[in-house]
């Protein structure tokens, strides 16, 4: 009887434990749908950007609060300009250096995700290099530079809508306007016209290679001043851009090609293979204030290329040197 009881106690016990496990288990799918359906819902309407340039972004107004924070008067450099009016070679530049399948890919680009992880894991380092440019342009316009995974969430949906809602051209247009180029830089005019005195739609190949190279953190890598470093994801990008090519240049901003316009596929983690690139190493603060997540040249004191020409920023009325590296 003793015995009897006994087992009846332990069944018992063994039932409220399961019990217990199963409201477990609803109560944190019903909290994880609540996480999911805030995210969906308390997302922007990309679709006015079909029509509308944006006044402003999130990683802009992320610079004012750090301005008022340090005691410093904020600046904001920036020219919109068409599609049209950006230099072939930046875009070019810009494909090869964030993300060469951009033409392919429906915003989110699964298969370098899959490479990112499986490197990640081989390595046990960080993920990294698997954001697309549309995964950027969301991140720049509404989010901010933290890894918080309901941001990444909120990140990879609204690419999904930018993708839904815009021409492929317009997306990239935007990008090419909005992304940082340095303190108070916005967009490819304003970095042209401050670090070489010329239009977007001037720049030659090694001025767009080293715009390219600088986009992952130019406040910390500045094309004014460029850092071994930079040089050597210059030469890297500038090598590769012939391999890549845009849609061409009379292509409006709101009708995207009917076909992919791309030589051959340069993913980027085939920047990887090359003898100057290490997946997965940090190039950027401490505070991950970056923009992009590529991978980056390894060697510290990879020398300059003494032939490629230095560029001449023009007598602006405000400083566009680099920041001392933290």
């Amino acid at each position: 009887m003793a015995g009897r009881g006994a087992s009846k106690g332990a069944g018992k016990a063994a039932g409220k434990t399961r019990r217990l496990l199963v409201r477990g288990a609803i109560a944190a799918g019903a909290a994880g749908f609540a996480v999911l359906a805030y995210a969906y819902l308390t997302l922007p309407d990309v679709r006015l950007l079909a029509t509308t340039n944006p006044s402003s972004t999130a990683f802009m107004e992320q610079r004012d609060v750090e301005a008022a924070r340090e005691g410093r008067t904020t600046r904001r450099e920036q020219e919109w300009v068409s599609y049209s009016r950006i230099s072939e070679n930046l875009k070019r530049a810009v494909l090869v250096a964030e993300d060469a399948a951009f033409w392919q890919h429906d915003g989110i680009d699964i298969q370098q995700i899959r490479e990112s992880i499986q490197a990640s894991w081989e390595e046990g380092a960080p993920i990294r290099g698997a954001s697309t440019i549309t995964q950027q342009l969301a991140k720049n316009l509404y989010l901010s530079s933290s890894r918080d995974p309901l941001r990444k969430l909120r990140e990879l949906i609204i690419a999904r809508r930018l993708e839904a809602a815009l021409p492929k051209i317009r997306i990239f247009e935007i990008y090419l306007n909005v992304i940082e180029w340095g303190d108070g830089i916005w967009g490819a005019e304003a970095a042209a016209r401050i670090y070489f005195g010329i239009s977007a739609a001037a720049l030659n190949a090694e001025q767009s290679a080293l715009l390219a190279g600088a986009i992952i953190n130019p406040r910390l890598h500045s094309p004014a001043r460029p850092t071994a470093r930079l040089r050597a994801r210059q030469q890297i990008i500038r090598g590769r851009m012939g391999r890549a090519r845009s849609p061409a240049p009379e292509a409006t901003a709101v009708a995207a090609p009917a076909q992919p316009v791309v030589d051959e596929v340069l993913r980027p983690t085939e920047i990887a293979d090359d003898p100057l690139v290490a997946r997965g190493e940090e190039d950027a603060p401490v505070e991950d204030d970056v923009q992009s997540e590529e991978d980056l040249p390894v060697e510290e004191d990879v020398p300059a290329d003494e032939d490629a020409p230095e560029p001449v920023p023009t007598p602006a009325p405000f400083p566009t040197s680099a920041p001392a590296e933290r």
